[in-house]
């Protein structure tokens, strides 16, 4: 049976919008603010919920700010919850405040899920903070590109295998960094004619 002859439908029951913006501002420091927003196509009431969600309205929205340092040690945290099913909801912006001082770094998401996982925060912006760790490095990429190469106390790049690009079995470590590189020996050939 053809494709075309069973045709599969199918009816949107979710939408959930993550965004995510790094600015670097005129005071030396930078920021990633990160908002997601929850909508269903259908009115909604969440159990036991305080009020009803219309089609196509936040059931959810909320926004971070997260201001750092070139260092990537976090400054300042502003944080809003603009629609939430619950009540209680709208307290749990202030509990982002433990990450002052906190370096947005290797163990970032583990440290995020210490200190706000479970009844500690809210669940979205616990999940919205673990991509926000990214976008914040994206940011200063262009910046560090201009910087020596960070090294361990060893010598090695603290790049390699921070990522599936940098393993040390792939060709940006080969090229980049010949002395780490893993991977199948590349045989060079030379023309002769």
């Amino acid at each position: 049976m053809a494709e075309s002859d069973n045709p599969v439908t199918r009816e949107a029951l979710h939408t959930r919008v993550i965004d995510m913006t790094g600015y670097k501002r005129s005071d030396g420091l930078y920021e990633i603010v990160g908002h997601i927003t929850d909508t269903k196509p259908v009115d909604f009431k969440a159990p036991n919920g305080p009020r009803e969600v219309l089609a196509n309205t936040p059931l959810h929205e909320m926004r971070i700010t997260l201001v750092y340092d070139q260092s990537m040690v976090v400054q300042e945290v502003l944080c809003e919850t603009l629609a939430a099913p619950y009540n209680p909801c709208f307290e749990a912006p202030a509990t982002l405040q433990v990450l002052k001082g906190l370096s947005i770094a290797s163990g970032w998401a583990g440290e995020v899920r210490k200190r706000l996982g479970g009844g500690k925060s809210c669940s979205h912006l616990v999940h919205m903070l673990g991509s926000m760790a990214a976008t914040a490095y994206q940011s200063l990429t262009v910046e560090r590109a201009a910087r020596a190469t960070a090294l361990d106390a060893d010598g090695k790049p603290l790049k390699i295998e921070s990522c599936y690009a940098y393993g040390t079995g792939r060709e940006v470590v080969m090229k980049m960094w010949p002395k780490y590189y893993t991977g199948p020996k590349v045989i060079e050939t030379t023309d002769v004619n």
